[in-house]
């Protein structure tokens, strides 16, 4: 049964979202709850993981890992390393708490776009960067994936997920800080302006669409209601069978791309 929240308490994940005294806050309340949000997801985390698997190396950098919802699942695949980067002292805090005595991972500091980026971080020798729910956040995205290519050995990958379908951006999206959404074409477009070969395009969690409108379109909430979530967390094993159901639509896409 779903804890009982009484009037003035906080729910068990806005308490984790709170700040320890003395601790670093995040820059970010909206997407730090956001994720803590998300932690309550596991099955939903799985099937995102299980659709980019494929498509991994053995040397990862993931930009933008927060707390490190996706970072834990990619350890699952044991790879020789995984570089978990973000821009925010506090998600570096937390990563570094989460991951303190494993040797195959390293913290470090990225800001997309950056230019100088693919010689600092050569010494990794990485076959792929990813960024899932990321790209999205940056004005620039053209420059930043522009920075994840240059980040790459040749023949390596660039993974991104990203929210698609402008027509249901709404206030969830403003208060993410969503610059857009994405269609395929664009994202297509966005990855062969960065200079990479195209291997895989496609729509991902088709269900998912009519929530995320309802709840930012019509309802106009700011947050995911956790209610819901951990209802469709609970459906995530039937509703993987939409790959037998291909339709052209979804809430998010992916796209796989090859450094050349």
């Amino acid at each position: 049964m779903p804890e009982e929240i009484l009037p003035g308490q906080t729910s068990p994940v806005e308490r984790r979202s709170q700040p320890r005294t003395g601790a670093i806050v995040a820059g970010d309340h909206a997407g730090a709850e956001t994720l803590e949000l998300l932690a309550e997801a596991p099955h939903y985390n799985r099937w995102q993981f299980d659709m980019v698997a494929p498509f991994l190396g053995k040397r990862i950098l993931e930009v933008g890992a927060g707390i490190g919802n996706m970072s834990e699942q990619f350890l699952e695949g044991r790879p020789e390393l995984l570089v978990a980067t973000d821009t925010d002292p506090y998600y570096r805090s937390r990563l570094a708490e989460r991951f303190a005595g494993q040797p195959s991972v390293a913290v470090e500091t990225l800001s997309m776009p950056d230019p100088s980026a693919g010689s600092r971080f050569a010494k990794y020798r990485l076959d792929t960067v990813i960024a899932t729910n990321v790209v999205e956040h940056i004005e620039d995205d053209l420059g930043t994936v522009r920075t994840m290519q240059s980040l790459l050995v040749p023949g390596g990958r660039v993974v991104i997920l990203v929210p698609a379908l402008q027509s249901i951006y709404g206030e969830m999206d403003r208060e993410l800080g969503h610059c857009r959404r994405y269609g395929r074409s664009r994202l297509r477009l966005l990855m062969e302006r960065a200079g990479l070969q195209i291997e895989r395009i496609e729509w991902f969690n088709r269900a998912g669409v009519f929530g995320w409108w309802f709840n930012g379109r019509v309802r106009r909430v700011s947050r995911i209601p956790l209610d819901q979530l951990r209802a469709f967390d609970r459906l995530v094993p039937m509703l993987r069978l939409e790959r037998f159901l291909p339709l052209p639509f979804g809430q998010s896409l992916i796209a796989v791309g090859r450094a050349t």
